[in-house]
């Protein structure tokens, strides 16, 4: 795991980007983006992995969540429930990027099936996702 641009601040350890072999996270504008670095399958082992470098960038605040997972190839049931449980943590509105309009639409009816906490729509673009997100931050 390697983590990019520390300094302290108040006895809070600030980063800006945090990245493994399989992830990049990074604050931009008030936004926390992730992007997968290759087309990737989640297990549960890497998803706990994933979500622990996110609860680290987030410093137990609550984030605006540009997530992308277009190159996100499948999901392990096992990585999918950890996910519904954990998966909202420090986040108050999550814009899922996803590669085709297919895609949007399998995600927008999974939305519509679990328990999502939190506001949550899925976009075509990087664009449209932090249009939308930084509406939410402004309400």
């Amino acid at each position: 795991m390697l983590i990019l641009v520390i300094f302290t601040e108040k006895s809070r350890v600030l980063m800006d980007s945090i990245e493994n072999q399989h992830i990049r996270f990074w604050l931009e504008n008030g936004i926390l983006f992730s992007e997968y670095k290759y087309p990737f399958e989640m297990t549960l082992e890497n998803s706990k992995e994933i979500y622990e470098m996110r609860s680290k960038i987030s410093n137990g605040e609550g984030q605006y969540f540009c997530y992308d997972i277009s190159k996100l190839k499948s999901m392990t049931s096992e990585a999918r429930k950890y996910g519904e449980m954990n998966g909202q943590e420090n986040l108050i509105a999550s814009a899922i990027i996803v590669n085709s309009i297919f895609a949007k639409f399998i995600y927008s009816i999974f939305l519509q099936l679990y328990n999502v906490k939190i506001p949550t729509k899925a976009f075509k673009t990087k664009e449209e996702a932090v249009i939308w997100l930084n509406t939410m931050k402004n309400k």
